[in-house]
């Protein structure tokens, strides 16, 4: 099958292995790929990830033992587990010792004709979500597990901090639960999108106080957590959101001394992601920066590092 793959190098290929699925698992031809931020930092070394890269997306059931799901459109969760330790027996196999994750740990990725994924992973779309929203239902998830990890209402004041395809995001669910929201990013365009939505939206953090209940770290940098100490109250929380190749230097003197909660934030629940965009409470057209062909897919990688470009998909 034709695919992108990534061995140190990242290529387009047309000799790749179609995947087979087992009999708990469905063959899925990928209609639409969307470029994230983890995408760009498998190609950095992130994971130590070989073989086919993507995890958002949505498609097209070619196969799979159960005929109801047979040519309906979906999109999937992208963590497999093992299905037999305590964690998949009490339904977190996002924390399965020995999961794989779909195009980054493990398991080959969406930037491909085909993939496979369990049944029980699947979610099918309904036909007022476009090809092109459904690729963000997975990120989107990752923005509604935030709302499972912490109380936000409208008594939190909340910051947002980044301007990439999460932050944007982010401060879009967020700004749904009628909290004091500010988002803090490095680009008047990006933010520009949020303002239009009437999101309260800054370039840089200067002049805030720190008065902030829960700062939400999408900077995608290591500073970013920095940042986030410098925002949030006393007895805060900060959520973090960013993964990166790169390691830096971290104090936890102010998280000990000021008794700031710290959460890390990955994968989330896929309804409510479903339901916001057909429902249209998030608009995520604006963020959609190009669409390339599958064989153009390593100059879609290029775009997406531009500066300036908020979402790339590769159509399959």
């Amino acid at each position: 099958m034709r695919g992108l793959s990534f061995d140190g190098k990242l290529s387009y290929r047309t000799d790749l292995l179609e995947p087979r699925p087992d009999k708990d698992s469905a063959l899925v031809r990928v209609s639409m790929a969307g470029i994230c931020a983890t995408d760009m930092e498998i190609t950095k070394g992130y994971m130590g990830f070989k073989g086919v890269p993507g995890h958002e997306f949505c498609g097209v059931v070619e196969a799979c033992e159960n005929d109801g799901l047979v040519g309906r459109r979906v999109v999937g969760e992208i963590n497999v587990g093992c299905g037999k330790c305590k964690w998949c027996r009490d339904k977190a196999q996002n924390h399965c010792p020995e999961r794989k994750t779909l195009g980054i740990m493990g398991k080959d990725g969406a930037f491909a004709e085909f993939l496979t994924l369990p049944l029980k992973n699947l979610h099918p779309l309904p036909d007022s979500i476009t090809d092109e929203e459904a690729v963000f239902v997975e990120p989107l998830a990752a923005v509604y597990e935030i709302l499972e990890q912490v109380k936000i209402n409208e008594y939190k004041k909340v910051c947002v901090l980044g301007d990439g395809r999460l932050g944007l995001l982010c401060a879009q669910v967020l700004a749904l639960t009628d909290c004091v929201l500010v988002a803090v990013g490095r680009h008047e365009d990006k933010l520009a999108l949020l303002k239009k939505l009437g999101i309260n939206a800054r370039v840089g953090s200067n002049g805030l106080e720190r008065d902030f209940d829960v700062v939400v770290d999408c900077a995608g940098s290591p500073e970013g957590f920095s940042e986030a100490l410098a925002l949030v109250k006393p007895r805060g929380t900060i959520v973090v959101k960013t993964t990166a190749a790169g390691k830096g230097a971290l104090s936890l003197n102010s998280v000990v001394i000021d008794e700031i909660t710290v959460i890390g934030s990955r994968c989330g629940p896929f309804k409510p992601a479903i339901d916001a965009l057909a429902g249209r409470k998030v608009d995520v057209r604006p963020l959609i920066s190009a669409v390339y062909p599958l064989e153009e897919g390593v100059e879609a990688f290029k775009r997406a590092g531009e500066s300036g470009v908020v979402k790339v998909l590769v159509r399959v």
